[in-house]
Parts: C-alpha cells; sequence; structure tokens
C-alpha cells in the first residue's frame, strides 16, 4: 500500500469522527479575495506562507488542484540558523513556512490566500498555533513580489472589515525575506504518518476541511516531494 493510500484511508476514517476543524471558515470557506493577480504571467509561480507547525500546510497545499510543489522549510531568519534544532529555540527570527510552487493559469495567488486563511490555519492565534507556541509558530506571509503584498494585504483588509473570525487578524506580511528548505525528515510528513497522533488531531481535520469548503479545488492524490510507493 502506498504513503498516498495509507493517508487517504486515515482520511476517511477520520472524516467519521466529529473533531473541531483548526479554523472558524472550515465549515463556510471565507469570500474570495475582492483584490487579485490576473494570470498572463510565468507558467509557474511561488508563494510562501507559515501558520504553525508546517507539516499541517504543506498538507494542505500539497492537495490543492494547480500546486505543482509544496516544501517545507523556514523564512524569515538568516541561512545559517535555518536549521530544525535551531528555529525551535525561538531566538532566530525564522517561521516554518512552506513553499508553494503553482501554476497561475490554474490556481490563483489569491485562491491560494483564500485557502491559506479558510483551512490551513487560525490568524487569530498571535504566535502560536493550537499546542504550539513561539514565534517560530507565527502566522506570517512571505510575498514574493510586490504584487502578492498588495493582494494579501488587501485580503486581510478585506476580512477584517467584513469582521470574518471573532477575534482580529494577527497575519503578519515580510516581504524581502528569503526561503530556506527544511530537513529531508520533515516534507512529506502528514502523507507519511497519517496516524500520528499530532498529525490526527491537528493536522488530518485541515484536509478534510479543505476538501468540504473547496471541493472543486481539492485534488485526492497529494503532490509529493519525493516519489515514494
Amino acid at each position: 500500500m502506498s504513503a498516498a493510500t495509507r493517508f487517504a484511508a486515515a482520511l476517511a476514517t477520520l472524516g467519521l469522527l466529529t473533531l473541531t476543524p483548526p479554523t472558524r471558515a472550515a465549515e463556510a470557506p471565507l469570500p474570495p479575495p475582492a483584490v487579485d493577480i490576473p494570470p498572463g504571467g510565468p507558467a509557474q509561480e511561488t508563494a510562501v506562507f507559515a501558520g504553525g507547525c508546517f507539516w499541517g500546510v504543506q498538507g494542505v497545499f500539497q492537495h490543492v488542484k494547480g500546486v505543482s510543489s509544496a516544501v517545507s522549510g523556514y523564512a524569515g531568519g538568516a541561512k545559517e540558523t535555518a536549521q530544525y534544532r535551531i528555529v525551535g529555540s525561538d531566538t532566530t527570527g525564522h517561521a516554518e513556512a512552506v513553499q508553494v510552487t503553482y501554476d497561475p493559469k490554474q490556481v490563483s495567488y489569491g485562491t491560494l490566500l483564500q485557502v491559506f486563511f479558510s483551512v490551513a490555519h487560525d490568524p487569530t492565534e498571535l504566535n502560536r498555533q493550537g499546542p504550539d507556541v513561539g514565534t517560530q509558530y507565527r502566522s506570517a506571509i512571505f510575498p514574493q513580489s510586490p504584487q502578492q503584498a498588495d493582494v494579501a494585504k488587501a485580503y486581510i483588509a478585506q476580512l477584517d472589515k467584513a469582521h470574518a473570525f471573532d477575534a482580529p487578524i494577527v497575519t503578519a506580511i515580510e516581504p524581502g525575506k528569503p526561503f530556506y528548505r527544511g530537513e529531508d525528515y520533515h516534507q512529506d510528513y502528514m502523507t507519511l504518518h497519517p496516524t500520528q497522533p499530532y498529525i490526527v488531531y491537528n493536522d488530518l481535520p485541515k484536509v478534510i476541511a479543505l476538501k468540504k469548503a473547496f471541493p472543486t479545488l481539492y485534488r485526492p492524490d497529494p503532490v509529493l516531494v519525493f516519489a515514494r510507493k
């Protein structure tokens, strides 16, 4: 049985349970951004998001149609400190982040933001997500272009104006900070370890929420960093 098949089986089993999704928007998706980047540029673009432990954020975007790669890593600090054991000290400025490569003709940057805020994490939690506490687990967007920064700022303002959440959005927008790929053992972690308790209670509900909130965007087989049988 392949890793993806084991993950799908765990997902189906978990779907029968009554776990609370990670965000208010999991039952009803947030509205799409009023401001977005129109298609017509390069065939592949990148976006970088941070929303707590990168296992769950990576797992969500690996199930989004139009995404060709989602890689766990670090953003916000220096190259020399982009290592898991150092980032965990909460002294590096890094956040656990995910670099998403996508086809803007299939899925827009604005739609990725919609997924990020709707199901990938809780944007109202400051310097934490669920059981994980520290600035390395902060909610942050690392724009890869001025256009991405403009769309992200406009979307946060749109959501705040609509009172989409019961608490203020604390997501930081941090342009100009490079992304550094994380260690191999962190890649595809959700798919490879679907029955691990942390994954079951913190991350699999996010993928279930993605499937429910964005059925036309959901891809059953995740796009993996490493091809595995």
